[in-house]
């Protein structure tokens, strides 16, 4: 069924949906004359005028959808097996049949329709958790102004208790603030200057003033909103497949059905009885659970897991998930904080921090969290930094540049291996730092080993729990991580990672994510949407963790993660797995009443009402059950 009749009513009673007003209007006066006609108040002939008039009430705007979509589309749905069963009834005279077809299937069309976009938008009213007004400072004062009308650049006081009208930067002030509405997390958050705020968060204790970074419309929560409304729109396979399936299946019933009147009238039998059974069988052998079985499912799946801050961005990513069998992680940011700090300065021939200095300007120009933490450790330390010459990055390794008169390098230790320079490597204070879980890199001056420095990234707090979660759902874990084998394998065994790969380049981890396809199964990529963008294309599914407020993240995977909190990983799968079971059990089921109802239409055991009644529970049932697919366990936060 098309349920673009309500886009903009999804929030209306049940009397602001028209399909269903319309039936349960034309019920009342189908229901009324049948009761009169059978307590004797009124004669047939009163009763039959009361169904026709009732009929086109009732059928209006399903059977226009499914002329529609026989003139327009060439195609005969459901609301054309109706269309037909309908005409039958009549024509045989049992108009009260004809009245409660009608009535029965308006309503329960008129229901899926409603609880549909329901459904489908009950995201949106996480907008009205976002202020309407705003605080901008203006001349030295507050000038209370719509919220839609700020900017980027504007500034804004968020007082105590209030909401957060659109995304910023905090230029003033320290407090807590509660993203709930945005990344699913419980717990509010500390904020001070500097600290990013999002649409619809609720200020805590403190006063904030803040400068927007982006418009009302373009806000997370608004992009939030706008993707998993886009997502409810992919199908996935399963779904596809069941709409191409409908689509063969109707005109089948419809032709089956005039086989069943002509054959027999053909033969000499009784044209009544037959034509009958076939107006049973287009009403028995209707599709209408089995089509709505899968999107009901998953739009209540994609709904429900954005509003935890999951933003999964199809039905075919939500399938994914139900059938992963390995979660691979990368580990620098994922399975760590992604904040390494520098622990040990070993300098040969030179002062720590002419050797820090060194480091620092070759790390200059990178972004990677190991680069971070060796400039902000000279920063820390007062070191003068000198812009580098010549520079050029060692892809996946480090990188080169001139310094004064001097052609520095910074690498791996595994990286001067390659380049013959083992014997200069101090292996057994490498090793032994490795061993304690640091990454260690070296510095060379013109070719010459000047020392090293270690790091270390501690795990997450909640990356032990995680894996342990994964492991009780029968998933396998990996770190795919371009540091070396020693630090991977100490900071696994921390965590209980199942299986390690190390010293990978982006290519390498596209490899290693097919090799544990071909091993294990379906595989979960994790990372941080842009450095592991390959490895994230390359597995079944790919998840970027913290996406809140990052367009590169939300881009790059197929399922974004507003927080960085691994047991959001747990969760997304805990849905795709709901979703699954929950469409699958909607599918054995109607697929169940069709195997049962149609061979008791062709052998005369059933009525057009016991039919109706048994149509359009069972579309009921699959769409109260495909509900559920929204409301799923673990919590992370």
């Amino acid at each position: 069924m098309n349920h673009s009749g309500t886009e903009d009513g999804y929030d209306a009673p049940w009397w602001g949906f028209p399909p269903l007003r319309n039936a349960l209007v034309a019920g009342l006066i189908a229901g009324a004359a049948f009761a009169l006609e059978w307590s004797g108040i009124v004669a047939h002939e009163l009763a039959m005028w009361a169904y026709i008039a009732a009929i086109p009430l009732g059928a209006w705007f399903w059977a226009r959808e499914g002329i529609a979509d026989l003139v327009h589309e060439r195609e005969v749905g459901i609301s054309m097996l109706m269309i037909a069963a309908t005409f039958g009834a009549a024509l045989l005279g049992l108009w009260d049949e004809a009245a409660a077809l009608v009535v029965l299937y308006g309503a329960a069309e008129g229901t899926e329709e409603m609880t549909y976009s329901r459904t489908r938008h009950a995201i949106r009213a996480l907008l009205d958790l976002a202020p309407k007004e705003a605080r901008v400072l203006r001349d030295g004062g507050e000038v209370v102004m719509p919220a839609e009308s700020l900017a980027p650049g504007d500034r804004f006081v968020v007082r105590p208790g209030e909401g957060i009208p659109t995304d910023g930067v905090v230029i003033e002030g320290q407090s807590t603030v509660n993203e709930a509405p945005v990344t699913g997390e419980s717990v509010p958050v500390d904020k001070s200057v500097g600290a990013q705020v999002f649409a619809a968060s609720i200020n805590g204790e403190g006063a904030l003033t803040v400068e927007a970074t982006r418009a009302f419309a373009d806000n997370t929560l608004s992009r939030i909103i706008h993707l998993v409304e886009e997502a409810q729109e992919r199908k996935g396979r399963a779904q596809q497949w069941i709409e191409r399936f409908g689509r063969r299946y109707s005109p089948a019933v419809l032709a089956s059905a005039v086989l069943l009147v002509v054959v027999p009238w053909l033969l000499g039998l009784p044209l009544d009885t037959w034509a009958n059974r076939a107006v049973v069988l287009l009403v028995a052998a209707a599709p209408c659970a089995l089509v709505m079985s899968m999107p009901m499912a998953m739009a209540a799946g994609i709904g429900g897991a954005g509003r935890r801050g999951i933003l999964i961005k199809g039905g075919a990513h939500l399938e994914h998930l139900g059938v992963i069998r390995v979660v691979a992680f990368d580990k620098t940011g994922t399975l760590t904080a992604g904040k390494p700090e520098v622990t040990d300065i070993r300098a040969l021939g030179m002062s720590e921090s002419d050797l820090l200095a060194a480091a620092a300007a070759l790390e200059h120009y990178s972004q990677h969290p190991l680069a971070r933490a060796i400039v902000t450790a000279a920063q820390a330390r007062g070191v003068d930094v000198v812009a580098p010459q010549e520079f050029r990055s060692l892809t996946g390794a480090g990188a080169q540049a001139r310094i004064g008169a001097r052609m520095w390098t910074i690498a791996s230790p595994q990286w001067f291996q390659a380049q013959d320079s083992a014997a200069d490597l101090p292996v057994v204070l490498i090793e032994d730092l490795q061993a304690q879980g640091k990454t260690v890199v070296m510095v060379a001056g013109d070719g010459q080993l000047r020392g090293l420095i270690a790091l270390q990234d501690r795990p997450r707090p909640e990356a032990r729990a995680a894996i342990e979660a994964l492991h009780r759902m029968g998933v396998r874990t990996a770190m795919l991580t371009g540091d070396n084998p020693r630090t991977a394998h100490a900071i696994a065994r921390t965590l209980g990672i199942d299986d390690v790969r190390a010293e990978l380049k982006p290519d390498g981890k596209v490899l290693a994510v097919k090799r544990l396809q071909d091993e294990h199964g379906p595989v979960l990529m994790v990372g941080d949407g842009v450095n592991d963008a390959p490895a994230l294309a390359a597995a079944t599914c790919g998840i970027a963790m913290g996406a809140a407020g990052t367009d590169a993240a939300i881009e790059a995977a197929d399922v974004a993660l507003m927080k960085d909190d691994l047991l959001k990983v747990v969760e997304a799968l805990a849905r795709g797995r709901k979703a699954r079971q929950v469409s699958l059990q909607n599918i054995v089921f109607s697929i169940g009443v069709l195997a049962l109802m149609i061979p008791l239409a062709v052998l005369g055991v059933i009525g057009v009402a016991f039919a109706v009644a048994v149509h359009e529970g069972a579309e009921l049932l699959a769409v109260a059950n495909g509900l559920r697919a929204g409301r799923v366990g673990p919590k992370s936060g």
